[in-house]
């Protein structure tokens, strides 16, 4: 708690290394926060053409079924991805001031977060467009499933940035990481009709209960399912107390490896 504590009075400092996140990123492109979008957009169209066209889906409206996987998913990967290297990327600041370290990979996955929150301007004019529509009933989870998911990257990237200070490799072995990881949850393809075994390998994976959510919530228009939950909340919070316990007992080491 007291770490807790000492975090939420660097809240400043956060949300200057979020501004700056955002604004080092986009500042200098022709189109800036645009790209929040964009980005997304062509994921959606490249994967659409795929399984839409060259290998039909059975799903219908197979496109929003795919964005209502692929912009939470991209939060994700970009998140874990590219916070990996959130510590040493900022090596002179961790080195020559204190501050809890932890502000710098939950700084990174803030920063993403803001993305996945613009982006979410496409998911919702596809389901209007596609007149499917959204449930009141449902729609109210949707906040629900952003924190959990939150959570969860903040875990993963305080585990993969404090190995990553040791380890330089981790950066990249987590990109590969990625690029596999899609692959293992179930975004460009529905769970129904997998064999049970492969259904049960498939829920190992924490990303699997999320995006399942998003699907229940923005395409079925259902609540998410209480196994999905319960899977959900148990994994992000266990993996944020892993991380947390990981990043605190690496630290300490950190200026030295830097």
């Amino acid at each position: 708690m007291d770490r807790i504590k000492e975090i939420i009075q660097y809240k400043d400092m956060i949300y200057s290394m979020v501004k700056r996140e955002l604004r080092g990123r986009y500042q200098k492109s022709a189109l800036g926060m645009l790209w929040a979008l964009l980005y997304p957009l062509f994921q959606i169209a490249i994967y659409t053409f795929v399984f839409g066209v060259i290998f039909p889906s059975s799903i219908e409206n197979y496109y929003i079924y795919l964005t209502a996987g692929i912009v939470p998913w991209t939060f994700f990967s970009e998140a874990v991805g590219q916070g990996a290297a959130c510590i040493t990327s900022n090596s002179n600041l961790a080195t020559k001031i204190y501050f809890p370290r932890e502000v710098l990979p939950i700084s990174a996955v803030l920063a993403k977060f803001i993305n996945m929150l613009l982006a979410f301007i496409i998911v919702f004019l596809f389901i209007i467009i596609g007149g499917v529509g959204v449930s009141p009933a449902a729609i109210w989870f949707l906040p629900i499933i952003m924190i959990a998911e939150f959570l969860l990257c903040t875990g993963f990237t305080l585990f993969f940035s404090a190995i990553t200070v040791y380890v330089r490799d981790m950066e990249y072995i987590v990109g590969i990481l990625m690029m596999a990881w899609i692959w293992g949850t179930p975004i460009m393809y529905s769970m129904d009709g997998l064999s049970p075994v492969i259904k049960t390998i498939l829920l190992c994976n924490p990303m699997t209960s999320i995006i399942q959510s998003y699907h229940a919530v923005l395409y079925y228009k259902t609540l998410p399912d209480s196994m999905y939950t319960i899977i959900t909340w148990v994994s992000a919070i266990l993996v944020l107390v892993i991380g947390e316990l990981v990043f605190a007992h690496l630290e300490g080491d950190f200026a030295e490896e830097m």
